[in-house]
């Protein structure tokens, strides 16, 4: 009946078919596809979404671009590098401070300190400062027992960035082997050797303390230096 009326009726059948256009034009496009940004303090990055063009909404073929913005943090090998004279790390230290990143992650710290770096020469095991430390007793197992009791373990819900940050007796150690290279001149390179004097330099850190605790000390310190000549390859 309702169809004979609207048949029968030509301002109605007008009407209908308005309405009907009226509902198929293009709505704008919902909010997240709007321009907005998002910052984090604690990742010190910052990103950006602006939709690549402003014609209406279409369900397919849209981009988004994304900008970011990185803040590095310096260090003390930076002021070396304005001095003129730039160190090269060797490569079994490279390798050594890589795996000490691992370490701590594998135990779940949220810093990479003098404890992890002790246990990176270890694992990387090829290097000199490694062969001294297993002829004197000192291995990785028993590094990581002591790192547990000293430290205690992490949390097992905690999930360490890809790369932890240094502590600042971990810093200083690097420092100090820095400097203690240049100080001693040539070409050579900074070899694991000056990274694990550079820990046993600080006193208060828990390297040092795991280091004491498993019978290192200033006369094995002394003889790993003289066994190291200067310019010697870390191997």
């Amino acid at each position: 009946m309702a169809v004979a009326q609207s048949l029968s009726n030509p301002s109605s059948t007008t009407s209908l078919i308005s309405q009907s256009r009226n509902q198929s034009k293009p709505t704008s496009p919902p909010s997240f596809l709007k321009p907005h940004s998002l910052q984090s303090p604690w990742l010190g990055f910052k990103i950006s979404f602006q939709p690549s063009q402003t014609r209406p909404y279409l369900p397919n073929h849209r981009t988004i671009t994304a900008t970011i913005s990185l803040s590095l943090p310096t260090s003390k090998t930076d002021r070396v590098a304005s001095a003129g004279k730039v160190p090269k790390w060797s490569r079994r230290a490279i390798k050594s401070f890589a795996m000490a990143e691992l370490e701590a992650r594998k135990l779940k710290y949220p810093t990479t300190g003098t404890e992890s770096l002790l246990m990176g020469i270890l694992i990387e095991g090829t290097n000199l400062a490694a062969k001294f430390l297993r002829a004197n007793g000192i291995t990785l197992s028993k590094v990581r027992d002591e790192t547990v009791k000293l430290l205690g373990k992490g949390d097992m819900f905690f999930f360490s960035p890809e790369h932890p940050p240094l502590t600042e007796d971990a810093q200083r150690a690097l420092d100090w082997a820095v400097d203690e290279k240049l100080k001693s001149g040539g070409d050579g390179e900074i070899t694991t050797t000056h990274l694990l004097l550079g820990i046993w330099s600080e006193v208060e850190s828990p390297g040092h303390k795991i280091m004491a605790a498993l019978g290192f000390n200033d006369a094995k310190s002394k003889e790993l230096t003289s066994s190291s000549e200067p310019d010697s390859v870390d191997g």
